[in-house]
């Protein structure tokens, strides 16, 4: 029996929509927040963030309320995130131990560079997207098993229940999930899983106001539950029609669509392993900063931006010059991360050269009081810790459009979590596993698979992850926890969680105002992208007309399916002392971010 008793405090927009079942359209002028000092969760969605504090209400700890937390948004925000694919955990304990879980999807066995090659050419993206082939073997529910079996309290069993619940009772539709089905109606209409359980007869998205309900997602998280996971989920019935479902995607015969045959069999996710890893530790301003490290490229790019950084005093900068230093500072490092970022498994990665200050030293001796022209070159950190610099060492970034999802949780003893999943782009590749209810991943276009020389470091290749930008990352002040955030929005993940720290630690701004400024990524191409109220800013206008950066375009100006006009939804919990803990999320996404707090009576 527990000595105290909680109460839950779900504090934000959309909030008697989310007692009502429903989640919040509209309301997206402010970053929800909750204060408390008994634990704490925020996540895009409302379901997924009560689901958490009612864990922590009830004893669980952090990695308990964010697999719970995390089984409800598999179910609420499909075409972000679920079992069909994977993700990065980064976990620190109440005792100050780091480490991070490494979910990544992984390539068939038979995977080779030119997989996504026909006649001589690379596909184009939707035709690679939209096929078996861009399936990868998911890691998000043996992740969930990990956690909780090393670092959580609760059984698996009790731990997705939140989840059964959701998908046994239902939710609402609201504007951003029609929207979201909406962006590809004319794939998912070509498969009658997918059809059957996110479109109407007549080929249009659910209307808003209708409840979903997705009994076939249900029995599958209660196979897990019942069966374990490997035998639940990796071997046995789910796996078969796992590998059927991505080998022969289940097209109706009147699809307008060519939909390719994919590579995945039992044997490839009977094989798939979850990977612990030593985070990827850095320091700014007298921090100390724990990120993601390779097959993500987030926790290198974090630390090697924050490293340039730090050269510079705060003091005496302008809000305008600062964030011109933060745009060059990425501008470099995402030349850094195209060469060199890709598995560590097939590619040696220079880690400790790329977050070495004596690295950081020679790209911040670049930067001057006007904008570079991109692409710029790529450093050469290998000098920086005396290994050999491999033949080949060069890729560009891929930039295709990610619907991905980011939560946080902490509870009142210390132990803190960041993790961000997803299945790639929004609905990954548009197949719902016939009798399960959930969507494969499209996660093996992350690879550089249109590179003709096949020899880049993130290229396709058998049983290898492709590269990452998704940046979980932890801070502590003297030792102890000070801020767990993150964002999804694929390559523009680091420089949102960059500005966060940037808005938070340089600028001062409280954590929720942090969150909410409008955003600018740059990420070495021709043009940076920014929000439309950032191009409109006083800042905007003077990196352009004073520091010649290249006028900025929106994401909606240059990306394809499910383009929206924001970057990132950003969730964070900071650590305040004997003050409690100050939860925010980012109203984006499913339109209403949820922050929420335990707070002992």
């Amino acid at each position: 029996m527990r000595s105290r008793t909680f109460r839950s405090a779900l504090l934000g927009a959309g909030l008697l929509a989310a007692l009502a079942g429903a989640q919040g359209a509209g309301a997206q002028e402010k970053a929800p927040t909750a204060r408390g000092t008994g634990g704490a969760a925020a996540t895009v969605d409302l379901l997924a963030t009560q689901a958490a504090t009612d864990v922590l209400e009830n004893g669980g700890n952090a990695v308990d309320a964010a697999v719970a937390a995390a089984s409800v948004l598999g179910v609420t925000e499909p075409f972000s995130c679920g079992i069909g694919g994977g993700g990065f955990m980064v976990i620190r304990t109440a005792k100050g131990k780091v480490t991070t879980l490494d979910g990544r999807e992984k390539s068939p066995a038979t995977m080779r560079p030119d997989t996504f090659f026909e006649n001589g050419k690379a596909l184009k993206f939707n035709d690679a997207r939209f096929s078996g082939l861009s399936a990868g073997v998911p890691g998000t529910p043996l992740t969930w098993v990990r956690a909780l079996n090393k670092y959580g309290t609760l059984p698996l069993k009790q731990a997705l229940a939140p989840g059964i619940a959701v998908a046994r009772n239902g939710f609402e539709v609201d504007q951003t999930f029609f929207n979201s089905v909406d962006a590809v109606k004319q794939y998912f209409d070509d498969v009658p899983s997918t059809a059957a359980l996110y479109l109407d007869p007549d080929g249009t998205p659910k209307d808003v106001g209708t409840k979903i309900v997705n009994p076939d997602m249900a029995k599958t998280y209660r196979i897990m539950a019942s069966s374990g996971m490997r035998k639940g989920f990796y071997t046995g019935a789910v796996a078969a029609a796992m590998a059927e479902a991505a080998t022969n995607p289940p097209i109706a015969p009147t699809a307008d669509h060519t939909w390719r045959k994919g590579l995945m069999t039992t044997a490839d996710l009977g094989h798939y392993k979850v990977r612990e890893r030593d985070p990827i530790k850095s320091s700014y301003r007298g921090l100390t900063v724990y990120g993601m490290g390779p097959p993500s490229s987030g926790g290198t790019t974090v630390a090697e931006v924050l490293n340039i950084l730090g050269g510079y005093s705060p003091a005496g900068a302008t809000r305008t010059q600062a964030l011109h230093r933060l745009l060059e500072a990425s501008r470099y490092t995402f030349a850094d991360r195209a060469a060199y970022l890709a598995d560590p498994a097939f590619f040696k990665v220079p880690v400790q050269g790329l977050v070495s200050s004596s690295f950081a030293d020679e790209r911040r001796a670049l930067i001057g009081d006007k904008a570079a022209k991109s692409p710029v070159a790529a450093g050469d950190p290998y000098d920086n810790q005396g290994d050999t610099k491999p033949a080949a060492a060069s890729s560009a970034s891929v930039t295709h459009e990610q619907s991905t999802t980011h939560l946080v949780t902490a509870d009142r003893k210390g132990n803190t979590v960041s993790y961000t999943f997803t299945i790639e782009s929004t609905g990954g590749n548009g197949v719902v596993v016939p009798g399960y209810g959930f969507l494969l991943n499209n996660e093996l276009t992350d690879f550089n698979y249109d590179d003709a020389t096949f020899k880049t470091p993130n290229r396709p290749e058998g049983n290898k992850r492709p590269r990452s930008s998704m940046a979980p990352t932890i801070v502590e002040r003297n030792g102890k926890p000070y801020i767990t955030l993150g964002s999804p929005g694929g390559s523009t993940i680091p420089g949102t969680v960059l500005q966060t720290l940037v808005n938070r630690i340089d600028f001062r701004e409280p954590l929720p105002n942090a969150i909410a400024l409008p955003r600018v990524v740059e990420r070495n191409s021709a043009r940076a992208q920014a929000e439309r109220a950032f191009i409109d800013s006083q800042e905007g206008r003077d990196l352009v007309g004073v520091y010649g950066h290249t006028p900025f375009i929106t994401p909606d100006d240059t990306d394809t399916l499910g383009a929206t006009p924001e970057i990132g939804a950003a969730t964070a919990i900071e650590f305040r002392g004997k003050r409690g803990l100050i939860a925010a999320a980012e109203p984006v996404r499913r339109g209403s971010g949820s922050a929420g707090v335990v707070t002992p009576r």
